[in-house]
Formats: structure tokens, C-alpha cells, sequence
């Protein structure tokens, strides 16, 4: 039955007392609930969700203070989404409508098109097009609404620019003009351009239905009007086009085709000239379609275009192609010097290396007892605990519970009894994942944080060979006064999942105590109130939760926790940074927070070498988040940079100053770990200023790398530690990293980046002679295996079933010298707690592998009280040779260890290695005697 018969019948019978739909007739709804039903399903499915996210992130935004950068995202969005838009569709409606206008007096037979040599009727459907011109303006003016929605953070950063007081060297503008404004005039010209070719498709089209342009063998047919609007979209296309090239002038400081990023000898004498010249032409096209509109001839048109076409193909293809091969590549260093040179010094610039300090150290010390004395708290930090044996250790005797997990271990240092001391930190989080029962309640309203954390310091160890824990158990108890934990709990952290729902009726689990487990009532200033049915409402639909709705548990106190991992929330508090992979947590006055690096990223600083597709990095904000109330700081903690300054134009009030933040956290700032490794990737090509040097690679550095248990290399990455830097009074904590020729695998220098006080942020480089071995890492690990006593120590735990862990080689600098130490552990394969068993020391050509980094030290420079000697080499057998005026003690030391050794290997049936370490033993005992007898 047709509708109209339909609803003829509805009318005539359902109207009616006692009509309705006859015997067997299916009941029928009218078409316009059907359309009311189906624009409810788009609000539901669309509509409804959008509103939701959009007004429960204000919600989140306004409790965390920062509505202020939710707000001016959403209006900078809102207006240049609706004013592009309108002017989109306005552009497109007028050169339809004009299109239309111009066409109305066409006949019939003019509207037919050429198809495979047969004249192809078009059908007229006038009309149907004058009904939808609207529509499709409108449509057109969303995809340029789309363009301007997503691009508002190039119109504020250009409104709200910050000069960058440097100017490139080519065309004398600053540089904040590629950063700020650059990228603003290469949308717009972008943009414009599509839009003209999209309405310009669109004429053509309507023009061809309405027989006012056709097609043949020939070519186009165009009545007058429809000629003269074309012409002036091509005036319009070619002034674009003239503006691309312009702009495009700018873009050769990006080049790539010389030996440096970069515009070189070819892109300044061959392609600039030719896009001045394209310039001209473009114009020139734009000049002439004006004039056609006056002349019935196209000839000058056709002519223009052909001579730009020609120099597009020879300006910016062949003739650059031959100037590279037969000019410059014959002599391009000659020639490319004055552009290595820029590329240079950018680059320096824009990765922070110009201000590094060079350092040089001779290389030639011989390191005493007395050295090892004068420099013991460098000695005393000696990170013994790599990080993921130590992870693994922690998760064995820290982890308390099952539910409970270390996500991570960071390196800090506090202020013990007065001496600075290097520690591993790692927040015990929960694992959902891990509960053993898991359901909505514990998920949600009972296992909502994690406890405490373990720390411990990076250089102790128990007899055991286990980490020695200033802090530990639950609740946290610690050694150390100056680290106690008042507020344990961590509602925010690495590992947390999301939503939870907090000062709910029920009970929420805190930590466990014997076997009974502690209870806790969230009373921090942290999420969104859930107070009434709507907003549950919403938030039960934001998380697909329809629990929420049901359950009891919510009452009018209760408030919902979400965006809580660190990363994720400083992600939306300020998309426009980067920040770092390794959050890390801090003790202040008895409570947790966590401390992470926010960085400024570009690819926009012209002649600056791109490296993981940027050009320019400034660690600018230092972010704190409270663990426990889910507050975030950002402080700024490079003000020259001109990307954060033009963010705090843009968002007044979002930034505090570094003066602000408390003491307590300033101490513990580090300089991270992501930024350095970019600055040392730079810097061992960089480091050569020289643009002769430089072209060659004469000396080029590369990280050094260290040798694997299965052969292959493996780059060293960088590591903290608390150290006296040569030339300095007192010990601090820096992160540093070596450097060997490339190829080679000597040590050719090390980088720090300083992180105390007035210091933090500065950079050192301390280089070795070219002229004097050194030895880097890699030969020193060839160096260890090659070692008699170590292979053969080794070889027996592996018998053992062991399985032998060697941990990061540390290079240590103790005045102008070096020692290496590597810590060894040993993990039996039905346990899962590693142990600490040995530390290898290697100074110079000698070797020590003992029980502790003292008894080590020990049996290369002698104990403490030795008499200083010009150094300690070990003869074939392991003792010190009769020369050496060692002390009674430093022998007793060594005797006492070779001693042990003998017993573990009668112990383990290895009596070759017994018998060598009782000869050992021996001797050693025969140089107390006679040390005794000097006496």
C-alpha cells in the first residue's frame, strides 16, 4: 500500500469510532514518528556523548584550576571553526549563485557534452541544483571550519608571538617568524587554495549542466559569462601561486639536498632566483587573466601558462640538477663552507649546546689511596643497584601483596646526616590487574590507591646481597627522620587506573596489617562531585558505567577520580608540550609528589639539523602533581625560551615562575634523561665547529657502547650519580655519559649535565688527549672477561645454575683519572631475588672483582692508612708485589678475602681454583709477615 493510500485510510478508518486497520492489515506508524525516533537515535549515538565528554572535561578542568585552558581552546576552536566556515560557504553560495546567474540564459540545445565522438544529452536539472547550492556551500564551509577547529594553536601562537632575539642569515628575519608566523601564512595560502579549487570544481560542474561550458576535440566552449568568472579564478589562482612561491623561499633554509640541512650553494644561486622569478610569472598570469576579461582571445593566457610550466621543469629540476653535479660537487666544501657553517651554529642553538663548557683532562694521573681518601663521598655514591635488578628485588621483598607493584625505579638524592646521598626511589602502586577478585566494587570503590613507597640508598648493601632500605613495609617505616612519610597514599601515580570512586558508604582499603586490613576515607580536594543524579548521569554514560546508577554505595559526598596517570593527566592540562616517559616521586616536608620535565619541540629553526623529526628542544616546564590531592604545578623552568613565554601570553596565570616552587622540590629537580640523550646524539657530531673538520668528520664522536653477554653492542645510556667534578670543591648530582671516536672504542671524552642550585642546566664536557689511550668502556668489559679470575668465577656460577647478571658499567672520574666499576649479581633460577655477590673495579691495568666495593678498592689502591704508592698492579698471582709498602691492614683485607674464596671453592669441589687461591693466600700472609717486621 502506497504512503498516500496509507494515510488515506488511516484517516477515513483509524479516525473513526470503532474504525481501524481491517482483519489481517498490519498496524502502520506515520513517517513523521519514524523521524522523530531516528533524530533521537543521532542525539543519543552523536550528539549526546559529544556533550557529555565536552561538559564533564570542564567539570575536571574546573576542579584542577586550569578552566582557563580549557576554555580558550574551546573559544579560539569555536571562533575560527564558525568563522571559517562562513567564510567557506560564503565564497562558495556567491560563485555558485553567480555561476547560475551567468548560465540562466542558455537553450536547451546548447547542454550536451562529447563522450567517445557521440554528443551526450545533459539532462536539465536547473532546478534541482538552485535547491541544493546552499547545502553544499554550507558542506564546502565545514571542511574549511574543520581546517580552522584544529589549527588554533598557530593563530594564538602567531597573535601572541615572542621574538627570539636571533635573526637567520639569510634573510635577516627573526626566528620567531618561522615558528609564530610562517606556519600561519602556510595554512592560509594552503587553505585558500583548496577552497578555490573546490569551488572552482563546482562552477565547472554547474556550468556543464547548465550548458554554459561544453567539450570537444577542440577543447572548451564557454559562454562569456562563464569565461570571464573563470578568468577570474585563475587571476585569483595564480596570485596564490605566487604567494606559495614566496613562501617557499623561506622553506630552502629546511633544504636537505646539500651535505647539511639547510639552504646551500644550489638552493640560493639556482632555486632562489628562480622562485623570485616564478613570482613574477604567477603575477604576471593573474595580470593577464584580468586583462582577458576584456580580450576574446585566451593566446597571452595559454602562453603565460606554458612559460611558467616551463620553469617550474627547468628552474627547479634541471637546472639545479646540473649546477649540484658539475659546480658544486667538483668543489663543495669550497663552496658549502659558508652553509656549514650556519648549519652549525643553528643547530648549537637550537639544541642548546653553544653555551657547553669544554673541559680538558690529561689523562695521565695516577690514581693513590690518597685520591680514593680526598674524594670519598664521590666513592660512597657509587651506584651499586642497577635498576631493573634492583625492580626485581623490590617486587620480592617490597611488594608486600599481590595487588601491590613497583612500576619503576628513580634516582634522587637527599641530604643525610648532613651528606648528600644518591638514592632509588620506587612508589608501590596497585595493580588492578593482579586483585584476586576482581568485580565493580574493588575495582572502583575499595582498591582505589596505592601505599607508601621503598627507598633505599644506591650504594649499600647487606650482608646478604640485598639493597639496604631507608624506607620500607607497610605502613612505611623509616631509618632516616628526614624522610618520613606522613601521607602515604597515592591516588595519582604511574600505574593508576581509572575511574575510582571515592567517600562512597563503602569501605575503602588502605594497606594491610597482619591479617586484618586498614581502612581510609578519602579526604583530599582531588575529582568531580557526584552529588547529584545528573551528574551520575553523566559520568555513568562518559564511562559506560550503568553501575553508577545502581549502586548504593554513591552517595551526596561522593566524587569520581579519572584522568589520574601523571602523563595523562599533564597531557591534558597542556597538550602542547611533550613530557617526559619517567615521572619520578620526591619527599618534601613528609609528603609524596611527583616531579616530571615538560619540553618545547619544533622542526621550524631554519638551518637546524632534525633529529626524531625536530629541530629544536628546551626543557621549559617543570610539572608537580600531588599524588594524594591530584594538584598540578607547572613551572617554567627556561624563561628565554620564546615558545613558553608565548604559551603564558596565551594562557596568563597557568605558569608560575621557578621562584615559586618550594625549596624542598627545587632540591630535588633533575636535569631528564629524554632531553640529554638528544643533546649528546647532537653534540658528538656537532662538537666539531670547524666547518673543514666538520665536512670531513675528522672527530666524530659517538656514545659509547659496551659489549653484551650474546656479542652484540649495546649503546650505554645515561646515568645519575652524586660525584666531585674535576676542578670543583664538593660533590653534586649530575647525569653524565662517555664518548669514543667513531669506530673506535677508546674514550675520547664525557658529557654532564649539572642539576645542584645555581648549576642546574649546565653542561661540561671533559676531553682526553688525542694522543694518549685511554680506555672506554668496551675494552674494559673485553678487558673483565679476558680477567683469569673473573672468567673462571663466572663459569662456576653458571654451573652452579645460577644465572650471572652483570649490571651498568659506571664510569667514575676521580680527578683527572678514571676507575670503572661494574656490580655483579647472581640470580638462582628457582628464586627470583637477585643478589648482589661482587663489584668489579677497574683502574687503569689493573683488576679487582671482591665481595664489596671497600674490599675491591682495597685490593687495587691498598686500605685506608695505606701509605700512598705510585700505584697497586697485582703480580701473576693475585697479590701485590713485594715493592709495594702496603699496609698491614689493606693485606689483612685481601688475605681475609682470598681466604673466603678458597672455602667456596672447596665448598663447590673446584679445587684447581683452591689450590691457586690457598697460593694466593700465602703470599699474602708472607707480605703481612714481613710488612710486620719493617714495623
Amino acid at each position: 500500500m502506497s504512503d498516500d493510500l496509507f494515510v488515506d485510510s488511516f484517516r477515513s478508518g483509524a479516525g473513526q469510532p470503532g474504525g481501524g486497520p481491517r482483519k489481517g492489515s498490519h498496524l502502520q506508524i506515520p513517517r513523521s514518528p519514524w523521524l522523530v525516533l531516528g533524530l533521537f537515535l543521532i542525539f543519543l549515538v552523536l550528539v549526546w556523548p559529544t556533550i557529555v565528554g565536552f561538559y564533564t572535561e570542564l567539570l575536571w578542568f574546573r576542579e584542577l584550576g586550569y578552566v582557563q585552558v580549557f576554555t580558550t581552546a574551546i573559544e579560539s576552536k569555536l571562533a575560527l571553526g564558525v568563522g571559517a566556515l562562513l567564510i567557506g560557504a560564503l565564497f562558495i553560495w556567491a560563485n555558485l549563485k553567480l555561476a547560475l546567474k551567468l548560465s540562466s540564459g542558455r537553450t536547451r540545445e546548447a547542454r550536451f557534452i562529447t563522450l567517445n565522438r557521440e554528443r551526450v544529452e545533459i539532462p536539465d536539472i536547473a532546478g534541482f541544483i538552485e535547491r541544493w547550492v546552499l547545502p553544499l556551500s554550507l558542506l564546502g564551509g565545514l571542511w574549511l571550519g574543520a581546517t580552522g577547529w584544529s589549527s588554533w594553536e598557530i593563530f594564538q601562537q602567531h597573535r601572541h608571538r615572542s621574538m627570539f632575539g636571533e635573526s637567520d642569515p639569510i634573510f635577516g628575519q627573526d626566528i620567531s617568524f618561522f615558528f609564530f608566523t610562517l606556519p600561519l601564512y602556510d595554512l592560509l595560502a594552503e587553505t585558500l587554495l583548496q577552497l578555490l579549487v573546490i569551488t572552482l570544481i563546482g562552477v565547472l560542474i554547474l556550468n556543464l549542466m547548465r550548458g554554459a561550458t561544453s567539450f570537444d576535440r577542440q577543447g572548451g566552449i564557454f559562454s562569456v559569462g562563464a569565461r570571464r568568472h573563470l578568468l577570474i579564478f585563475g587571476a585569483g589562482f595564480a596570485v596564490l601561486l605566487a604567494w606559495r612561491a614566496r613562501l617557499a623561499m623561506y622553506h630552502l633554509l629546511y633544504s636537505n639536498s646539500g651535505p647539511v640541512t639547510g639552504a646551500g650553494y644550489t638552493d640560493l644561486t639556482v632555486r632562489l632566483p628562480v622562485l623570485k622569478i616564478e613570482v613574477a610569472v604567477a603575477l604576471g598570469l593573474a595580470l593577464l587573466a584580468l586583462i582577458g576579461l576584456f580580450l576574446r582571445s585566451s593566446r597571452l593566457i595559454i602562453a603565460g601558462v606554458f612559460v611558467y610550466v616551463l620553469l617550474l621543469a627547468g628552474g627547479e629540476f634541471i637546472a639545479p640538477t646540473l649546477v649540484q653535479r658539475f659546480s658544486v660537487a667538483p668543489n663543495e666544501l669550497v663552496k658549502e663552507t659558508p652553509y656549514i657553517e650556519h648549519n652549525i651554529r643553528a643547530t648549537r642553538q637550537a639544541f642548546g649546546l653553544d653555551l657547553i663548557e669544554e673541559r680538558e683532562l690529561s689523562g695521565e694521573m695516577t690514581l693513590t689511596r690518597e685520591d680514593i681518601e680526598q674524594n670519598k663521598p664521590t666513592i660512597n655514591n657509587i651506584r651499586l643497584w642497577d635498576h631493573h635488578p634492583l625492580l626485581d628485588t623490590f617486587a620480592q621483598i617490597q611488594e608486600i601483596r599481590t595487588y601491590y607493584e613497583f612500576q619503576s625505579v628513580d634516582n634522587d638524592r637527599y641530604l643525610i646526616n648532613g651528606e648528600l646521598q644518591q638514592t632509588m626511589i620506587s612508589p608501590r602502586e596497585i595493580s588492578i590487574a593482579s586483585l584476586p577478585n576482581r568485580n565493580w566494587i574493588n575495582e572502583r570503590l575499595s582498591f582505589t590507591h596505592g601505599f607508601g613507597l621503598t627507598l633505599g640508598p644506591a650504594n649499600q648493601v647487606t650482608p646478604e646481597g640485598l639493597p639496604v632500605l631507608f624506607i620500607k613495609d607497610l605502613p612505611p617505616v623509616t631509618t632516616v627522620p628526614e624522610l618520613a612519610v606522613k601521607s602515604p597514599e597515592i591516588y595519582y601515580g604511574e600505574l593508576s587506573h581509572e575511574p575510582v570512586y571515592v567517600r562512597t558508604a563503602a569501605q575503602e582499603f588502605n594497606y594491610p596489617e597482619g591479617e586484618q586490613n586498614v581502612y581510609t576515607r578519602y579526604e583530599g580536594t582531588g575529582g568531580v562531585s557526584l552529588g547529584s543524579y545528573w551528574r551520575r548521569l553523566l559520568f555513568a554514560t562518559r564511562f559506560g558505567d550503568m553501575k553508577l546508577l545502581l549502586s548504593n554505595d554513591i552517595t551526596a559526598e561522593s566524587r569520581v577520580l579519572f584522568h589520574r596517570s601523571v602523563r595523562s593527566r599533564l597531557r591534558q592540562v597542556a597538550p602542547f608540550l611533550e613530557f617526559d616517559e619517567d615521572p619520578y616521586m620526591v619527599i618534601s616536608e613528609g609528603r609524596l609528589y611527583w616531579i616530571t620535565d615538560g619540553y618545547t619541540v619544533s622542526d621550524r629553526y631554519p638551518y637546524a639539523q632534525r633529529v626524531d623529526g625536530i629541530n629544536y628542544i628546551r626543557n621549559s616546564v617543570k610539572a608537580v602533581v600531588d599524588p594524594y590531592h591530584g594538584s598540578v604545578d607547572l613551572y617554567i623552568a627556561d624563561p628565554g625560551d620564546p615558545i613558553i613565554r608565548t604559551w603564558e601570553r596565551i594562557l596568563p596565570g597557568t605558569f608560575k615562575p621557578m621562584t615559586e616552587m618550594p625549596a624542598g622540590l627545587r632540591a630535588h629537580l633533575r636535569y631528564p634523561v629524554d632531553i640529554f640523550n638528544i643533546q649528546t646524539r647532537i653534540y658528538s657530531t656537532y662538537h666539531m665547529d670547524q666547518p673543514q673538520i666538520f665536512y670531513n668528520k675528522e672527530d666524530q664522536w659517538e656514545v659509547a657502547s659496551l659489549q653484551e653477554s650474546d656479542g652484540k653492542s649495546k649503546t650505554m645510556s645515561p646515568y645519575y650519580a652524586v660525584m666531585k667534578l674535576p676542578g670543583e670543591e664538593k660533590e653534586e648530582f649530575i647525569l653524565m655519559l662517555p664518548f669514543t671516536p667513531r669506530s673506535k672504542d677508546n674514550l675520547a671524552s664525557w658529557m654532564v649535565a649539572r642539576a645542584d642550585g645555581e648549576n642546574y642546566g649546565k653542561l661540561r664536557v671533559y676531553k682526553f688527549p688525542k694522543q694518549r689511550l685511554v680506555y672506554g668502556p668496551k675494552q674494559v668489559v673485553a678487558r673483565i672477561n679476558q680477567d683469569a679470575d673473573v672468567s673462571r668465577q663466572l663459569s662456576l656460577w653458571d654451573q652452579r645454575g645460577s644465572k650471572v647478571i652483570l649490571g651498568t658499567l659506571l664510569v667514575i672520574p676521580i680527578r683527572e683519572s678514571l676507575i670503572y666499576v661494574q656490580p655483579l649479581y647472581l640470580k638462582a633460577e628457582s628464586g627470583k631475588i637477585p643478589e648482589l655477590k661482587r663489584v668489579i673495579i677497574v683502574a687503569e691495568n689493573r683488576i679487582a672483582m671482591e665481595e664489596t666495593l671497600e674490599a675491591s678498592l682495597a685490593r687495587i689502591f691498598g686500605a685506608p692508612g695505606a701509605t700512598p704508592t705510585a700505584g697497586a698492579a697485582l703480580d701473576s698471582s693475585g697479590a701485590r708485589a713485594p715493592a709495594e709498602a702496603a699496609s698491614s691492614a689493606a693485606l689483612t683485607i685481601e688475605a681475609r678475602a682470598a681466604y673466603n674464596r678458597a672455602v667456596e671453592a672447596q665448598r663447590a669441589g673446584d679445587w684447581a681454583r683452591y689450590g691457586e687461591e690457598i697460593k694466593r693466600l700465602g703470599s699474602l700472609l708472607e707480605q703481612l709477615s714481613r710488612t710486620s717486621d719493617q714495623k
